[in-house]
């Protein structure tokens, strides 16, 4: 059910906006009252106000023919993180959708799904890369699942969204996790995961596939010198925020099942624009806060529904602590 909201009165120059919130289950929010904020590109309010249900349809919004239809949705509620979107392009006599997501102030990963078990039988590419390496089935499903302890989830957190992330990356051929042919597993020294990234042994065919879709547009060159080792590293440019980026190490070789790889570096930042990442980014994880998996699932969740592709699904979920 969709409420209607009247920021001016009909005309021929408007357009709509509906906002559909979620939680970090993505499912509808029903937790509360809902702000709801929309300014347009002149950063003009035009509507502030609660709402008691997910879905709201902000009518006759002025369509001005230029940077002014770029509107600006920010949604807040009581004990939950703000989310937005921007640039939200309004035209004439339609309604765009904007959907977001409110994270608890207070959240812990819900990995139910995210069990060995069910993980095997929910993403079989998934236990075929995770079982790599391990001696057996049983190793194997005890190195994934002492993560769910480790450093609160958060580790796990990341890869799982690193290698969903990576499945809906698209190449010339297949995806990019199709490339990844082994976790580096390590707790401590350089290959060490952590909440912002971990390193795996990729087929060196990865790196062709992503600078031939580099030459489509979809990547661009990256900086990779704060990533000690690294030869090249390349950027998604699909989405406004949280877009992957491969870092690669070249001279780090491994021999998996007779193919000599390469070592990888993903990871996702939260800003598209390079300046942005290095001020609001880097910095902030030079005086200790990490990129947080929490923000990443939020921000990736949102970018992809707006682009239209299916479903950011990490298999883990983010409920209330």
């Amino acid at each position: 059910m969709s409420l209607a909201v009247s920021a001016f009165g009909p005309g021929p120059s408007t357009g709509g906006i509906t906002v559909n919130i979620f939680d970090g289950a993505r499912k509808p929010f029903s937790d509360g009252q809902i702000l709801i904020t929309i300014r347009d590109g002149n950063q003009n309010q035009v509507s502030r106000g609660y709402h008691e249900l997910a879905s709201v349809t902000f009518e006759g919004l002025t369509v001005f023919q230029n940077f002014g239809d770029n509107y600006s949705v920010i949604a807040s509620a009581g004990g939950y993180k703000d989310s937005g979107f921007y640039p939200v392009k309004i035209a004439a006599g339609q309604t765009r959708t904007v959907d977001l997501m409110l994270l608890p102030g207070s959240s812990a990963f819900s990995f139910a799904n995210a069990k060995w078990a069910p993980l095997c039988a929910l993403r079989p590419k998934l236990k075929v890369l995770f079982s790599a390496g391990a001696l057996d089935d049983s190793a194997a499903a005890n190195r994934y699942s002492d993560l769910m302890d480790y450093s609160g989830g958060a580790v796990l957190a990341c890869m799982l969204n690193l290698v969903a992330a990576m499945d809906q990356a698209l190449l010339p051929q297949g995806t990019a996790l199709d490339y990844v042919k082994e976790v580096a597993w390590d707790r401590a020294g350089s290959y060490a995961m952590a909440q912002d990234r971990f390193f795996a042994w990729a087929a060196p065919e990865l790196l062709k596939q992503i600078e031939l879709a580099k030459q489509h547009g979809a990547f661009s060159d990256a900086p990779f010198l704060l990533h000690p080792g690294a030869t090249k590293s390349y950027k998604q440019i699909q989405f406004g925020e949280a877009n992957l980026q491969f870092t690669f190490h070249e001279n780090d070789r491994k021999v998996i099942n007779g193919q000599t790889c390469i070592l990888i570096e993903p990871d996702i930042d939260y800003y598209k624009d390079a300046g942005a990442h290095l001020l609001l980014e880097v910095l902030v994880n030079q005086f200790g806060s990490l990129t947080d998996p929490r923000t990443v699932y939020c921000l990736r969740w949102v970018a992809g529904r707006q682009a239209g592709i299916p479903e950011f699904d990490p298999v883990y979920t983010i409920e209330k602590a």
